[in-house]
C-alpha cells in the first residue's frame, strides 16, 4: 500500500508507530516547501502548501496524520482520492479541530476516554469514526534498574504554565520544611512562547532559598537514563490528552502521582492522584514513610500498568490495522 505520512509536530510519540508502518507498507513524508521571496511572501507559500498537499494526496492509497491540525485541515478540504486516518492528542481539539472537515476523515484516534467525550460532545455526528488507543511507550526502552530511596522527586515536561511546575515548587517547599532531604529535579527545556516561565521558576527557586534542593536539567535527550535518578516522579498539569512522561517514569521503576487532570484516572489509580498541594504532600510521605518491601511492591505495580494497558508493542498494531481498513474503506 502506498502510505502517505503527514507530521510537523514533534516525533516523540510516533517514533515506533511509523517504524512499524514504514516496515509493511511503502510510505512517503509530506514535506513542506518554503519560499523566502521579498514580497508575496505568504500568499505565495499558502498556494504552494496547497498544490503539494494535493499532489501528496493524490499520489497515495492513505495518508496518516500524527496531528489532527494544519495539515488535515488542509488535505480535508481537497476533493477526497485516498483514505484519511488522524491521531488527535489534545491541543488539536482546542486550536484546529473546528477547521478540519470532519466528513472527510475516515477513522480518528482519541488518546484517551476523556478526550474521546470531549470530542464527541463538539462533533457529535462524528462518532461512528472515532476510537481510542491510548498513548504508550516501549517498555523495552524504559526498563527499572535498583535504586536506593533518597527522596528523589522529578517532573519532566516542556517549562510552561500548563505544566503547572512553578505550583509544584511551591508545594515543594511545603514539603521541605517537614522533611528536608527531599530533592527536586526538574527536566524539560523552555517552551517556545514560554520565555519568561522559564526565568520566574529559576527565581522562585532562588527566592525561597532551595538552590541546593531543586536542580534544573533542561532539556533532556535520553530521558530512558534521567528516569533512573527519581524515586517519585510528578505529573501536575491542568490538562493532558494521556500524558506519555509519567508512562516512561512508570516503566522506569519510579513510583507515580499525579494532578487530577481530566482522563488522569485513566493513567493511575485513583489512591494515586491529588488535587491540592496538601494531598500532594500526604501522597510523598506515605510513600517515603512505606517498608522497602511496600515500596518495591508499588513500583512493580506501577509497571504492570504501563506493560498491560500502554505498551507501545500493542497499540502500533492497532493503528496499523487502523490504517489498512481506511484503504479498504476508499476502495469499496
Amino acid at each position: 500500500m502506498r502510505l502517505g505520512i503527514a507530521i510537523e509536530e514533534t516525533w516523540d510519540f510516533f517514533h515506533e508507530v511509523y517504524a512499524d508502518l514504514a516496515q509493511h507498507h511503502q510510505t512517503s513524508l509530506f514535506k513542506r516547501r518554503i519560499l523566502h521571496l521579498p514580497a508575496f511572501n505568504a500568499r505565495l507559500n499558502r498556494y504552494r502548501f496547497q498544490q503539494d498537499m494535493k499532489q501528496f494526496v493524490q499520489a497515495n492509497e492513505v495518508i496518516f496524520f500524527e496531528w489532527a491540525s494544519e495539515l488535515l485541515a488542509t488535505a480535508s478540504q481537497l476533493p477526497k482520492t485516498s483514505g484519511i486516518i488522524t491521531r488527535l492528542h489534545r491541543y488539536e481539539l482546542y486550536r484546529w479541530a473546528s477547521q478540519v472537515n470532519w466528513d472527510a476523515v475516515d477513522r480518528l484516534i482519541l488518546v484517551s476516554q476523556a478526550k474521546y467525550r470531549e470530542f464527541v460532545a463538539s462533533f457529535p455526528g462524528q462518532a461512528r469514526k472515532a476510537m481510542v488507543i491510548p498513548e504508550a511507550v516501549s517498555v523495552n526502552r524504559f526498563q527499572p534498574r535498583p535504586k536506593q530511596f533518597n527522596g528523589d522527586i522529578g517532573i519532566l515536561c516542556h517549562l510552561k504554565p500548563r505544566k503547572r511546575v512553578y505550583e509544584l515548587v511551591l508545594a515543594f517547599y511545603e514539603l521541605v520544611q517537614q522533611q528536608p532531604n527531599f530533592h527536586l529535579h526538574i527536566g524539560g527545556g523552555r517552551a517556545e512562547g514560554f520565555g519568561e516561565y522559564d526565568e520566574a521558576l529559576q527565581h522562585l527557586v532562588q527566592k525561597l532559598d532551595l538552590c541546593d534542593k531543586v536542580t534544573f536539567y533542561g532539556h533532556v535527550s535520553k530521558p530512558e537514563d534521567w528516569y533512573h535518578r527519581i524515586d517519585i516522579f510528578v505529573s501536575n498539569g491542568y490538562s493532558e490528552g494521556l500524558q506519555v512522561s509519567p508512562m516512561e517514569a512508570m516503566a522506569s521503576g519510579c513510583y507515580c502521582v499525579s494532578h487530577h487532570w481530566d482522563g488522569a484516572e485513566e493513567l493511575l489509580p485513583e489512591a494515586n492522584l491529588f488535587y491540592t498541594n496538601s494531598q500532594l504532600k500526604d501522597l510523598i510521605l506515605s510513600y517515603a514513610d512505606s517498608s522497602e518491601r511496600e515500596k518495591e511492591q508499588s513500583k512493580a505495580h506501577m509497571r504492570a500498568i504501563v506493560c498491560d494497558s500502554f505498551n507501545v508493542d500493542k497499540t502500533k498494531v492497532q493503528i496499523r490495522q487502523l490504517v489498512e481498513e481506511a484503504r479498504s474503506t476508499v476502495r469499496s
